[in-house]
Parts: C-alpha cells; sequence; structure tokens
C-alpha cells in the first residue's frame, strides 16, 4: 500500500481516541497521518468518560468545541461522600471552577465517532484504514515498514511505509510489545469494576459528577446526556475490591455480565439524592472491568517509533484522566514534530516528545495506584468508619483543599497554569522554536 505523499508520513496504529487525536494534531502540524485499527468497523462501543479542562482545550483548538457542547453534558461540579451518603467534598469544575473550558462527561463511543468524522471529513476517507491488524515493523535508514493483515481481505499481509510509527494500540500494543517483550498481562489491581448507563430522573445540580464509597467499595456516577421524558442518561461505576487472585484480568471493556453479579453489594446504599441499587437494578446489564495499568517504562521512543495513550501509560481510571492524557500526548507529539521536512529525521522529535510526557504520566500512574485525589474517601473511612456528626473532627477542610490542589497540578489542569496557555493548539514561537 502507497502511503507517500510531499510531507512526512506517520502510521498511526489504532483508531480509539488516542489515534484520532493524534492524527487531527499531526495534520495541523503538517503531518500527513493515515491510522490503521484493526476492527472491521469503528462503532459508539462503551460506556462513559470525562474530558478534563486541558483535554477539552486541545480538541477546542481543533475546532470541535460546538460537537463537543452538543454531544457531551458540562460538569458543574463534583462531589465525594461516605459509603452512608455523608458529603466529604465538593468542588466546582470545568467553567464553573473558572477555567476557560469546560469539562465534559460524554459517552465514550460518541466520542469516537465524533473524532472519527472529524478526521474522515478534514484528512480524507481513506486516511482511517480499517480491518488492518499490525503484526510487525521494520526500521531503515530511510522509514519504517509497518505490516498488518487485511481482516478484510482474508488476511491478506499487508506492508505500508512511513516516515515515523505512533503504536496508540491500546494497553495490549503490539508496539509496546515489541519492545517490552518481557511484559505479560497488565497489572491487576484487585479491583473489579462494572459500569453501566441507566436512563433517571437527574440528581443534585442536574450536571454533578458523584463519588461515594472508599477504596474497596466505591460508586461514581455522573450524567452524559438527555434522556427521555425528563430523565438523563446516567453513566455509573459500580467498585469493588475482589482480590489479587482473580482470575478476569484481561482489559476487556466488552464483558457483559448480569447486575445482579454485584448489586447485593450495593442493596443498602439508598442516598436522599439517589438510590444507587434502583440505579443499578434499572440497567439489567453492566460491562465488567478488571481495573489494571501497567508500570511505568523508561522509554517510549525507539528511533522513528513511539507510542501513546494507554500503549504508554496504561492507568487507573482514578481522577477522571486517561482519555485526557492521551490527548495531551496527542498535543505533544504534534507539537514536536511540527515543521518537520519531507525526508527529515524525526528521531529528535520523537526524543522531545518522550521528555515532555513520560516522565509526568508515570507520576499520574502511580499516583492512581494510590487513588489520586479519591484518596480522601478512603482517609474517612478509615478514621471514621461508623461516620461523624462533624467532618472536620475527621478531616480538615485544608487536608482535603491540598489533595484536590495537588493532583490538580500533577496532570496538568492547575486552573491558573492552564489558562495561561492560550486558545491555540501549539505553543506560541519563543526564539526560534516552538
Amino acid at each position: 500500500m502507497d502511503t507517500r505523499t510531499e510531507r512526512p508520513v506517520a502510521i498511526v496504529a489504532g483508531g480509539g481516541i488516542g489515534g484520532l487525536v493524534a492524527a487531527l494534531c499531526l495534520e495541523e502540524a503538517g503531518i500527513h497521518a493515515v491510522v490503521y485499527e484493526a476492527a472491521r468497523e469503528i462503532r459508539a462501543l462503551g460506556v462513559g468518560i470525562n474530558l478534563l479542562p486541558h483535554a477539552v482545550r486541545a480538541l477546542s483548538a481543533l475546532g470541535l468545541a460546538d460537537r463537543l457542547a452538543t454531544t457531551g453534558v458540562a460538569t458543574t461540579d463534583l462531589r465525594y461522600f461516605t459509603k452512608r451518603g455523608e458529603p466529604i467534598w465538593s468542588e466546582p469544575r470545568g467553567v464553573d471552577a473558572g477555567y476557560r473550558w469546560p469539562q465534559y462527561s460524554i459517552h465514550r463511543g460518541e466520542l469516537q465517532m465524533l473524532l472519527l468524522e472529524a478526521v474522515r471529513t478534514r484528512l480524507g476517507h481513506g486516511r482511517v484504514v480499517t480491518g488492518h491488524r499490525l503484526t510487525g515493523f521494520t526500521q531503515g535508514p530511510d522509514g519504517v515498514e509497518v505490516h498488518f493483515t487485511d481482516r478484510n481481505n482474508g488476511d491478506t499481509p499487508v506492508t505500508v511505509h512511513g516516515d515515523l510509527l505512533v503504536g496508540a494500540d491500546g494497553i495490549h500494543s503490539v508496539v509496546r510489545a515489541h519492545y517490552y517483550p518481557d511484559e505479560t498481562e497488565p497489572v491487576f489491581s484487585g479491583r473489579m469494576l462494572w459500569r453501566g448507563i441507566t436512563e433517571a430522573a437527574p440528581f443534585l445540580s442536574g450536571r454533578t459528577m458523584i463519588m461515594a464509597g472508599h477504596a474497596n467499595q466505591k460508586f461514581v456516577a455522573y450524567p452524559i446526556g438527555a434522556g427521555t421524558g425528563g430523565r438523563v442518561r446516567i453513566n455509573w461505576i459500580a467498585e469493588r475490591q475482589v482480590g489479587r487472585g482473580d482470575d478476569r484480568v484481561a482489559r476487556d471493556w466488552n464483558r457483559v455480565v448480569d447486575v445482579e453479579t454485584f448489586l447485593p453489594h450495593f442493596a443498602g446504599w439508598h442516598f436522599p439524592w439517589l438510590d444507587v441499587p434502583g440505579l443499578i437494578e434499572a440497567a439489567g446489564t453492566a460491562y465488567e472491568f478488571p481495573m489494571s495499568d501497567r508500570d511505568p517504562v523508561d522509554r517510549w521512543s525507539f528511533r522513528r517509533v513511539t507510542l501513546l495513550g494507554d500503549a504508554a501509560h496504561p492507568m487507573y481510571p482514578v481522577g477522571s484522566n486517561g482519555a485526557s492524557q492521551a490527548i495531551l500526548d496527542a498535543v505533544a507529539l504534534a507539537t514536536a514534530l511540527r515543521g518537520m521536512a519531507p525526508g527529515a529525521d524525526p528521531v529528535p522529535a520523537l526524543a522531545r516528545y518522550e521528555s515532555a510526557r513520560l516522565g509526568p504520566t508515570a507520576k499520574i500512574v502511580l499516583s492512581n495506584r494510590e487513588q489520586g485525589p479519591e484518596a480522601v474517601m478512603q482517609v474517612v473511612e478509615s478514621r471514621a468508619p461508623n461516620g461523624f456528626v462533624r467532618l472536620e473532627d475527621v478531616i480538615s477542610h485544608a487536608e482535603l483543599e491540598q489533595t484536590a490542589s495537588r493532583y490538580k497540578h500533577l496532570a496538568g489542569f492547575d486552573p491558573d497554569a492552564l489558562n495561561r496557555q492560550g486558545a491555540s493548539l501549539f505553543p506560541e514561537v519563543v526564539d526560534g522554536r516552538a
């Protein structure tokens, strides 16, 4: 398959959120990106996710602000509660917190389809090639040969040539496995997530994200769109410690289970503002997802090949940060490659990209293992397992505020620092360098 153009060519392995945003960002940087996806058809699968303001800034710079506003729900506030529904912490989010950009709760599949449409409209329909499973690659002095099997044509071998390869192929990345062959299964946390979507009446502000419980058992809920008859579609996550010996460690969003599998553990969670068991039961089925990640690695970039998103830094879904970090990777990669001439060596640019992103994301992976900003819920549970009369006797407001602020800084969405970045996709040119 011929991918030659008058611009540098990036082969992007993986048509998920990270890969599609990478293609859009690379196009803005003057790089011809072609996305290869193993699935024969990209469909709106999955459940809800969150896009934090730093990711929304990037997508807005790509001209997607209006589409995000009509597809997702702009989150107004985040609230933590105990397993009895006692309030622990509340903070405004998005524009309500002073950011220049909203925070959105959105259906993952709808976001992916939005991005797919943008890539095909702006770059061309042929720039997303489906049904091509990555099998390997070889590097040479003039580029990289990337090998696929065409699943649409009897697994026929296909080889394409590019100036660089971006491995955006997820937690089970073929690209990463090439350089880290001794890695086996992802590291299982011992905690299982069950995720579903239920149409129900709005709760609290109507655009609130809630988390209730503690480290060993937690419930998360937030609206992701309008339902019928005045109801909203509520994305929910029931989480419970099941033990590290559980054999269901493969990270797979598509494993469907009956809610009776876990509903009894949440039977008593009736709050004045939300009926947790009722919400779960109304869904009927849920997606079971082992909470897993991988240990941070020392390198992402290997000459003309680099990693992005879950292939680079799979992390626990803590702090609403996984998809957002993949989007930030895409911006950083395009920033490093911007202005690259045809035939130029991409190795220095890929090294700059790695230098910008590897360290910060490794810190987030490790912080999320310690529950990130949600750690305050476990602190309260440990100090007052039977409840409390006054929260300030259990944990101070300063401790709560410091935990929230520390994670925002760590994950790159401190409001003051983010607002100073401006609205353009790329940083301003200073002293001739971006």
